[in-house]
């Protein structure tokens, strides 16, 4: 294997070894030439398999994937859809066939060629529930591939309505069929090969990973030669990175240090309303099995206060699960702050400021702009109101994790991403207890949603979510807080280009 293709790995260290790691491996610890760019991230990657694994459906994560891979189809910034791996794609009339055309002339990092049979291998062990993907019941729809030169035709085994906007979406990535069979699982991990922009050519678990730009790439060479992706949890460290120098992009920070940094000579930024939802998951355990609690503790929550004291007014409060611009937004379901209402809602199940209702809310703290001080607000509010709830600080992993076996706390702070808008990957699978990605399991819930995931009349689809999330607004069954903002600073001789999902894309950065 060439050199540029050598990935070394280590284990988790403290900061003065990392720091050492930095600078022996070569690893810029500031931005320095024009051909480098470096980034302070906000979430390290823990797994180089983009298909499988609690990482695959991290949407923080999907940004330093699609730097390195490739998914069916792409998204354009504003969330339009477009050729990827797949050029064109689509079902029959009847919708009982899907045919595929695959983008010729794709060179893998290692220098084999792209096939189709890497498309059907990567659909196909997709669908088999032994990989691990988490979106396997999506992928397992399709089936009994064919392969005429290009074109890739299947059978659809069970109709699902939203596809091929998956394909644009979290494990939708094309993985190399003979390099994969050939390094096996442990092998890729410590060299994983995609057809994407840059190769990863360092990696350090937990510190950063260092990528090359791909010469061959098919969508055109990226303007920089090297991106080092620093993975710095901590909002305040991250705001340091970016003010001293030390790196030329970083996100998510507070508001307040994003209208400062931006106001500073040499620096620049972007601040645009993204598809991420911050929201309460509920567990249906303990006290949230009573609706008066779940209810009251929704009704106790000042949004919109929330968002002008704490993220400077860059937030959008939020009802339902969808957001303006989804499919099955609507503005006419309604949820008032209310605390007197919480009170009396409180008092029916016998719980008052003098014996209050007790569970614990887990939290990340520093991986949203605010994400733990807001936490810390709505257990105020909801202290005043007869609701004592004990704060629980755990990492984004853990979260996954916990969701994943559905162990989640009574209450759970969320950061939900969905850039390609579709209903089923909002209110559907967050929200649909037989979903991995779901810890509300009520079989009321179960039974309205179910034929939604196969309706194949568009319009009755769209209906039956909106009918959804508005029965799950008169249950309580989740507290959606806000669509967020994302905040951006980059120094001024670089230029972001903003991507409505959320994603940075470092492929997507120019020299100014």
């Amino acid at each position: 294997m060439s050199d540029k293709m050598n990935l070394t790995r280590r284990g988790f260290m403290g900061t003065s070894a990392t720091l050492a790691t930095l600078f022996a491996s070569g690893v810029p610890l500031s931005a320095q030439d024009a051909d480098n760019l470096t980034i302070a991230y906000n979430i390290p990657v823990q797994s180089w398999d983009p298909t499988t694994g609690p990482a695959a459906v991290n949407p923080a994560l999907q940004s330093i994937y699609l730097a390195v891979f490739d998914r069916y189809i792409e998204q354009a910034p504003d969330l339009s859809f477009g050729p990827g791996l797949l050029t064109e794609w689509g079902f029959n009339d009847d919708q009982s066939k899907v045919t595929m055309t695959v983008r010729e002339g794709v060179k893998w990092h290692n220098g084999d060629d792209f096939t189709p049979e890497d498309v059907v291998w990567s659909l196909e062990r997709a669908a088999n529930p032994e990989t691990g993907n988490p979106m396997q019941f999506v992928w397992s729809k399709i089936g009994n591939f064919t392969v005429e030169g290009n074109v890739i035709t299947a059978d659809v085994l069970g109709f699902e309505p939203a596809l091929f906007k998956w394909m644009a979406f979290l494990t939708a990535f094309i993985l190399p069929k003979n390099y994969y069979e050939e390094v096996g699982s442990d092998g890729f991990e410590k060299a994983p090969i995609g057809t994407g922009p840059y190769m990863v050519d360092a990696f350090e678990q937990g510190a950063y990973v260092r990528l090359k730009a791909f010469a061959d790439y098919w969508g055109g060479a990226p303007e920089f030669e090297t991106v080092t992706v620093k993975f710095v949890t901590d909002a305040a460290s991250r705001v340091a990175e970016i003010e001293s120098g030390n790196a030329d992009i970083t996100s998510n920070m507070p508001y307040e240090e994003y209208d400062r940094l931006i106001a500073k000579d040499g620096l620049s930024g972007e601040a645009v309303p993204v598809t991420d939802i911050g929201m309460i998951f509920l567990n249906d355990i303990d006290v949230m099995l009573d609706k008066n609690v779940r209810l009251a503790a929704h009704h106790a929550i000042d949004k919109q206060l929330i968002i002008d004291r704490l993220l400077r007014g860059y937030g959008v409060p939020l009802t339902t699960l969808e957001v303006p611009g989804y499919a099955a937004y609507d503005e006419s379901i309604t949820f008032d702050y209310d605390p007197e209402k919480s009170v009396e809602l409180l008092a029916a199940s016998g719980y008052s400021s003098d014996n209050p209702v007790r569970f614990t809310i887990q939290t990340t703290r520093g991986f949203k702009p605010k994400d733990y001080e807001m936490i810390q607000a709505i257990v105020g509010m909801w202290r005043k109101v007869g609701i004592e709830a004990e704060i629980e600080v755990y990492e984004i992993a853990k979260h996954y994790e916990l969701r994943a076996t559905d162990t989640l706390a009574p209450a759970a702070f969320y950061n939900w991403g969905n850039s390609i808008g579709d209903p089923s990957t909002s209110t559907g699978f967050a929200m649909f207890g037989p979903s991995p990605h779901s810890v509300w399991d009520s079989p009321d819930l179960v039974e309205m949603m179910a034929p939604l995931f196969s309706e194949s009349d568009e319009e009755a689809r769209i209906q039956g979510f909106k009918d959804v999330s508005r029965y799950i607004a008169e249950e309580g069954y989740v507290i959606p807080l806000l669509q967020y903002v994302m905040p951006i600073v980059y120094a001024s001789s670089v230029k972001v280009t903003p991507y409505t999902s959320g994603d940075l894309l470092p492929q997507a950065v120019t020299k100014a």
